[in-house]
């Protein structure tokens, strides 16, 4: 029987004459002719009360969604042009049921940013035609069943267990992705709440309960360390705190039955979860980004907030090239800002690659050639899953015989 590491649905899409090069970079160094941007860091993020009315963007939004950002784009369309002083990243962060999703979406809506919400495992389980594969379930194979949060609140022991927070972190670095391509195409700033530099915090939660072995732990580190170099860091991190006590007191006020009948949210878990918040992320990631932190134990007003933001100074670090604050974002030629830019919206799929860790010394996400073959004839014979999306006739699609494109970005 031969055996098959399995992190996530991601289609591996090897490197091709399309991706970034030698040759394509000398090219588009060459037509930006080595001229300074026009963007450095602004002072002050502004919100619509400071500004007496909604963000006035300096060109229009670039259609990232639709069509595709190469070489041969950025001689047309160049990036930092649309930026201005609220092109900034935040991530709204902070423990279970701690009201981070109500908080992002208002700060969103002041600042006039783009809100992106929490990842959950329906990308995966739920198709484009909206049919949930979790129904499948009865023809899979046990180590190949889905794992969602409900089950893991259900039975946090379970094999699949490791599996499921591997592929969180794998959605979160693919959505964060998408904030970044939405910076870049768009110029508007983007609120996400959790991000992919934070995700550690749940997988070694999970290991010092026992939940996961050493070896899935290894694995899950080795792929982070693949990955998230890759990536842009916030400009901004928010955090919502609250006592283990105030935590579990609102597990019980939102009576969520899965969360409140769970053995997961015990106070140790809860306590495991802040110590490694504070003592590790929120420590490592303000050498980077700015940090703010409130007391949300009786919640808080959104306007406070945005008031402490306005009075964040983010250009004060450009002058030292020694202070780490914002260096990710530091590109002083527009040859940079276009280069990053090709990197998230033309190379997705390859840097979703990076998550194919060829491992094979830890059983739990390990699966039998046996059962991948019974997964794969279930997985792609399942209503709109034979063919990509708006290729399926059985789902009502139409026009097959014409169309020539395929979707952007689909990398998971």
């Amino acid at each position: 029987m031969t055996a098959v590491f399995r992190v996530g649905l991601v289609r591996l899409v090897s490197r091709g004459a399309a991706a970034s090069g030698p040759s394509s970079n000398a090219l588009l160094k060459a037509q930006t002719n080595a001229l300074p941007a026009a963007f450095m860091q602004k002072c002050n993020i502004s919100g619509k009360t400071m500004r007496g009315g909604p963000r006035v963007p300096k060109a229009a939004p670039y259609p990232y969604k639709t069509k595709k950002y190469s070489v041969i784009n950025a001689f047309f369309d160049k990036t930092s042009k649309r930026f201005d002083e609220n092109s900034k990243v935040i991530c709204v962060e902070g423990p279970v049921a701690a009201g981070k999703t109500k908080f992002a979406k208002e700060l969103a809506e002041e600042l006039d940013m783009q809100y992106f919400p929490a990842v959950d495992m329906d990308l995966i389980y739920i198709n484009p035609y909206g049919y949930d594969m979790r129904q499948l379930d009865a023809q899979m194979p046990p180590s190949c069943r889905s794992f969602d949060v409900k089950n893991f609140c259900q039975d946090p022991n379970h094999d699949l267990a490791a599996l499921f927070q591997i592929r969180m972190y794998m959605l979160r670095y693919s959505q964060y992705i998408d904030a970044l391509q939405h910076i870049f195409s768009t110029g508007q700033g983007v609120v996400l709440e959790r991000s992919p530099h934070s995700d550690f915090v749940f997988m070694e939660t999970m290991f010092r309960q026992g939940y996961i072995s050493r070896g899935a732990r290894s694995v899950y580190n080795e792929i982070r360390q693949n990955t998230l170099g890759e990536l842009l860091k916030p400009h901004l991190v928010i955090y919502l705190d609250l006592p283990v006590d105030a935590v579990q007191k609102q597990i019980k006020s939102r009576n969520v039955d899965y969360e409140v009948s769970s053995k997961v949210f015990s106070e140790a878990y809860l306590r495991d979860l802040e110590t490694l918040y504070k003592q590790q992320y929120l420590k490592d990631i303000s050498s980077h980004a700015e940090l703010l932190i409130y007391d949300w134990t009786a919640g808080g007003e959104t306007e406070v907030v945005v008031e402490d933001i306005e009075r964040i100074d983010f250009d004060q670090h450009e002058s030292d090239p020694h202070n780490k604050k914002m260096l990710d974002w530091r590109f002083p030629l527009e040859t940079e800002w276009c280069e990053a830019r090709i990197k998230y919206c033309h190379e997705k799929p390859d840097l979703m690659n990076y998550f194919n860790v060829p491992r094979y010394d830890v059983p739990e996400l390990l699966r039998s050639a046996d059962d991948s073959k019974v997964w794969r004839d279930v997985w792609f014979n399942a209503p709109g899953m034979k063919y990509r999306p708006g290729y399926n006739a059985d789902m009502g699609d139409t026009g097959l015989l014409t169309k020539t494109k395929v979707g952007i970005n689909e990398a998971i």
